[in-house]
């Protein structure tokens, strides 16, 4: 029985170590300079994953974007021709983050000022609540009743309980 489970587990072993490979573009990614401008985009696959890290198994998508890539990047392609020839083929959604001008700067700032605004009312709320007079324990007290008032609801409550 043993003898069968020891060549199946080295078997199950070797095809887990091959999957990586398979998964991976053959040839894809094989410089610097490719890795650092795929990683300024996004995969079009709608993963939402950056280009260099695109992990889904057989994205054909990214394949190709890494190919072409590759193929730019050894033809001597600047950098900047490469981006505007992505931004060609798929608009400026195939960047990982905004550009950092135009409209597309409010981006970086509203974050920023959302947080410190947020900032700003935390700390206003609790100087508030800080410098709020104490509650009375006891909670509002009940109004003074004359005696002549308690003891003529006396005397009705007997007359009425009489009866």
């Amino acid at each position: 029985m043993t003898r069968v489970r020891i060549p199946f587990a080295v078997l199950l072993l070797g095809a887990a170590a091959l999957v990586p490979m398979i998964t991976i573009p053959l040839g894809a990614q094989q410089t610097d300079r490719a890795k650092r401008i795929g990683s300024k985009f996004m995969c079009m696959c709608n993963c939402y994953q950056v280009l260099t890290q695109c992990n889904h198994v057989g994205c054909q998508v990214s394949a190709s974007m890494l190919k072409e890539l590759d193929q730019r990047v050894a033809r001597g392609d600047s950098d900047d021709l490469i981006v505007q020839s992505f931004v060609q083929e798929f608009g400026t959604a195939v960047f990982a983050e905004p550009p950092n001008r135009g409209f597309s700067r409010m981006a970086w700032w509203i974050p920023a000022l959302a947080l410190v605004a947020g900032l700003a009312l935390v700390v206003m709320l609790i100087s508030r609540w800080r410098n709020r007079p104490p509650a009375v324990a006891g909670g509002p007290s009940a109004p003074d009743i004359s005696p002549e008032f308690f003891e003529r609801a006396r005397q009705q409550a007997d007359r009425e309980t009489e009866e």
